[in-house]
């Protein structure tokens, strides 16, 4: 028993002794710069006169602005119908590109993972996808999408599904639809990769005793397959909430000053860099931060996950 502790604390030992130094570097090059975005957050910084700043506290999130004779009115993040908006656009990208992403990622899984002919090559076909670079798919598909000369609506319109062309990124009305559709298409192998994973994870007796007892396909994936990989499609999806959360690239590129696809991350750059306002970027920086962290813990708490070690 003795010896068995000592071995256990020599493991302590040597875990901490390779998760010190990673973690001062995460320190460093994560860590801080949040910290220094949380202060900035409570200044009147702007991008020129960063380092000398000012104090002015919660200002930059809610300030009243008194004018007199008992005349005012809010100003700040909080009171930026603007803001608000970028924050329901994002939660709601996130919501129905992650849905859509795990019902397709969940499909094309449990396909790969079926014996085939050719199935290692689709496998890494499958992947192709994810493996275009984010600002090279949003490219390729304004042009795909293009009202004009776009394959998309040509396409559409052979197939008599629309009588005329769709401006899908210049429209208030698919602008949305269009950042959701390309996600989608960029991300469901991530999410099928992550899923196939899983199912590799479950023992193929168990379907082969399912078989004998004569338990239909369909009642097996939902009384063996789907309780097995749940810790996996909820890693998946905490993942692909995480990205989707503070998705920038794909909006800045596909649809640019567009109010309907505006994100937090879009507002806290344009905040940031396009209107010299650096302190209230900083501020919805941070509120971004608590947001997705407060969506992710509630997400693992209600989903009783445990990441160290499955749940």
């Amino acid at each position: 028993m003795a010896q068995r502790s000592q071995l256990t604390r020599d493991k302590i030992r040597a875990a901490w002794i390779f998760l010190v130094p990673m973690m001062a570097v995460l320190i460093a090059v994560a860590g801080w710069p949040l910290l220094r975005t949380i202060y900035l957050g409570f200044t009147d910084a702007r991008l020129g006169s960063i380092e000398g700043a000012e104090w002015i506290g919660y200002e930059n999130y809610l300030y009243w602005l008194d004018y007199g004779d008992g005349e005012g009115e809010w100003i700040g993040l909080l009171a930026d119908p603007t803001w608000w908006r970028a924050v329901w656009n994002t939660i709601y990208f996130t919501v129905i590109s992650v849905t859509i992403e795990t019902a397709l990622g969940l499909i094309v899984a449990l396909v790969l993972n079926a014996e085939f002919y050719g199935r290692g090559f689709v496998r890494a076909a499958i992947l192709v996808p994810w493996a275009i670079p984010t600002i090279v798919s949003a490219k390729m598909w304004a042009w795909m999408m293009h009202d004009q000369f776009g394959i998309l609506n040509d396409v559409l319109m052979k197939l008599w599904i629309i009588d005329a062309p769709i401006a899908w990124t210049a429209s208030p009305d698919t602008a949305m639809a269009a950042v959701i559709i390309v996600d989608v298409w960029k991300t469901t192998p991530f999410m099928a990769l992550l899923i196939l994973a899983g199912l590799q994870m479950v023992p193929s007796d168990i379907y082969e005793a399912a078989r004998l007892d004569g338990v239909h396909p369909v009642r097996t994936f939902f009384k063996v397959t789907l309780p097995l990989i749940r810790p996996a499609v909820m890693v998946a999806v905490i993942f692909r909430a995480l990205d989707s959360l503070r998705i920038f690239d794909l909006i800045y590129v596909l649809t640019p000053g567009t109010e309907q696809t505006k994100t937090m991350s879009v507002y806290a750059y344009e905040q940031l860099f396009a209107f010299d306002r650096f302190a209230e970027g900083s501020a919805a920086s941070t509120l971004l931060f608590l947001i997705i962290a407060t969506i992710t813990i509630v997400y693992i708490k209600l989903g009783r996950l445990d990441l160290g070690g499955g749940k």
